[in-house]
């Protein structure tokens, strides 16, 4: 967008203009809207001075400024074709103007033209009022699973290119949201399934993110059902992963294919999905589900004497066992870690389960006692009450008697127990085809896994950019929600990148929304109506650099008077 200054009637006034494509004439289209007055404020009579409000500039200056080093707004359009009204927002820029406003002040798209309103900063040159929930839930209804992974291929190439991100090793994890749509609602990506919330009550959206290994920046995701498996995400994801290797490529200017590794948990494990990935240009980081024989075989090995050892520099602190071997038909190196954190977790999750084990057990004995249970019931409820927390590897059970009048006898082994923490708890068997790396350096780009489920927590209730609570009951608006929200994640990140901050993102973001013009209503002692004036904020030194590398003084200049102030006085 393009800010400048014209005179009309002997006053000169800022403005702001913007050129969009339209696909229906096939050709540019300008939009202009006046900004304001270019001249200073009116002399004010302090005393007949009132504060009316505040608007918003740094936050969503911040996020409209990183929009535009993507063309976010044009790659989404490009995308999706001739989608939205020829007098409305398009479909991108309804996009961003959702995906601004999860991350600054999460609300219902009803209140999305009143959000963009209350900003100094302008997405477009069209009203608030053009950015209603009915034209975003229209749109939505219009475009495909496959137009917004298009667009998110080219957003993905452009922020690599922009901003330099590391894209060697990528993560790759899911999640689901909770949604509130009645039952009888269709609907295919609502459904019933394992909720990360715990409610069996709700039907949930699932989310598959792919995110790379410089600051957490989403560079592809998934929609898919609530009832979904995991390893059927990430074989839907294979044709997307495949266009991303290729645009990333471009965009970081390699002359040759760069060697990226996918890095995931066990629940995306499977032989078939190891070899497409072979075959769409990724090498493979997975922590193998302990079951597995492989897993079996790796952990026996590391229990033996002298096998774990400790790794060097910042991973000291870690203990580690390799081993090279077939998975399958598979040749792969695993690797044994050893996590102190995870060895403490689970040990107290087998805490709280082996109380809970030990009251039904003790009512198992009074049952049997007193005859009140049968043989087959009695084994059915021990298997129940021993499935959770590795219990049954070390709580020995014996039923005997008849079936109509057994008898029980428990006790906990306390080698047993001992020997489970030794040998398989804290600890995780990674496996990859990469046999070159160090096994520190496997154990670095497994702990990337960390990225997913950093940004997971940031799209929680809650968190910086949450996806819910959703107001979107069909599978278009669902889907729409979604990749705005995931838009908004890669915004977040992109703008702490920018701004080359150590603060979390949610402190960066909370500094960047301080940045807000007071609005104050004066008065010149002349006829007419009173003027409102905007007043600048004291800035800190963060703020101030955020108003230079975002270039928020083209919204408001008195940013810039107020930093000249502040750098005379210090």
């Amino acid at each position: 967008m393009h800010i400048f200054e014209r005179e009309v009637n002997g006053h000169r006034y800022r403005i702001a203009a913007q050129s969009v494509w339209d696909a229906a004439r096939g050709r540019s289209v300008a939009r202009q809207v006046v900004l304001g007055p270019s001249a200073l404020a009116p002399v004010a009579d302090l005393r007949a001075t009132r504060t009316v409000g505040t608007r918003a500039v740094g936050d969503v200056g911040a996020l409209i400024w990183v929009a535009e080093q993507l063309d976010l707004v044009a790659h989404i359009d490009r995308a999706c074709g001739k989608l939205g009204s020829k007098s409305g927002p398009s479909v991108g820029e309804l996009a961003v103007a959702v995906a601004i406003q999860r991350a600054c002040a999460p609300g219902p798209k009803r209140d999305l033209g009143a959000f963009l309103d209350a900003s100094v900063a302008r997405l477009s040159c069209l009203p608030g009022a053009a950015f209603s929930g009915q034209a975003f839930h229209r749109v939505a209804q219009q475009v495909n699973e496959l137009d917004l992974e298009q667009a998110q291929v080219a957003i993905a190439k452009a922020a690599v290119a922009r901003f330099d991100l590391a894209t060697d090793v990528l993560a790759f994890d899911t999640t689901n949201f909770d949604t509130h749509i009645a039952t009888l609602t269709p609907g295919k990506l609502a459904r019933r399934g394992h909720a990360k919330s715990k409610r069996s009550d709700l039907r949930v959206v699932g989310l598959g993110l792919l995110v790379s290994e410089t600051e957490q920046v989403p560079l592809l995701y998934r929609s898919y059902g609530g009832n979904g498996s995991d390893q059927g995400v990430l074989a839907a994801c294979l044709e997307g992963l495949k266009q991303l290797h290729e645009a990333l490529d471009e965009g970081e200017g390699r002359s040759r294919p760069a060697q990226r590794t996918l890095v995931r948990d066990g629940g995306f494990w499977s032989p078939q999905l190891e070899l497409d990935l072979d075959t769409a240009g990724y090498y493979s980081l997975i922590s193998l589900p302990l079951g597995h024989k492989a897993s079996e075989q790796a952990l026996q090995m590391a229990a033996r004497r002298g096998a774990m050892k400790r790794l060097s520099g910042k991973l000291s602190h870690v203990r580690a066992a390799r081993m090279r071997t077939a998975v399958g038909a598979l040749d792969r190196t695993l690797v044994v870690v050893e996590s102190e954190e995870l060895l403490a977790g689970q040990k107290r999750g087998i805490a709280v389960a082996l109380r809970k084990a030990k009251v039904e057990l003790r009512k198992l004995e009074r049952l049997t006692q007193t005859g009140r249970i049968s043989g087959s019931s009695l084994a059915q409820r021990i298997k129940t009450a021993l499935a959770r927390e590795h219990l049954s590897s070390f709580i020995v059970t014996t039923i005997s008697g008849t079936e109509k009048a057994p008898s029980l006898q428990w006790r906990v082994d306390a080698p047993l127990r001992h020997q489970l923490e030794t040998t398989r708890l804290g600890r995780r068997v990674l496996c990859t085809d990469r046999h070159h790396w160090s096994t520190g350096g496997i154990v670095h780009a497994f702990r990337g896994q960390w990225n997913v489920e950093e940004m997971f927590r940031r799209a929680k209730k809650g968190g910086v950019v949450p996806w819910g609570p959703s107001h979107q009951w069909a599978d278009g608006s669902l889907r729409l929600h979604t990749f705005a929200s995931v838009v908004g994640l890669m915004l977040v990140s992109l703008a702490k990148i920018a701004l080359g901050t150590d603060a979390s993102v949610r402190q960066t973001m909370k500094r960047l929304g301080d940045i807000r013009a007071t609005l104050v209503r004066t008065t010149t002692g002349g006829a007419g109506r009173r003027p409102t004036v905007m007043l600048a904020p004291e800035l800190t030194s963060e703020q101030r650099r955020a108003v230079k590398v975002f270039e928020l003084e083209r919204w408001f200049p008195e940013l810039l008077s107020c930093m000249s102030v502040r750098s005379m006085n210090s």
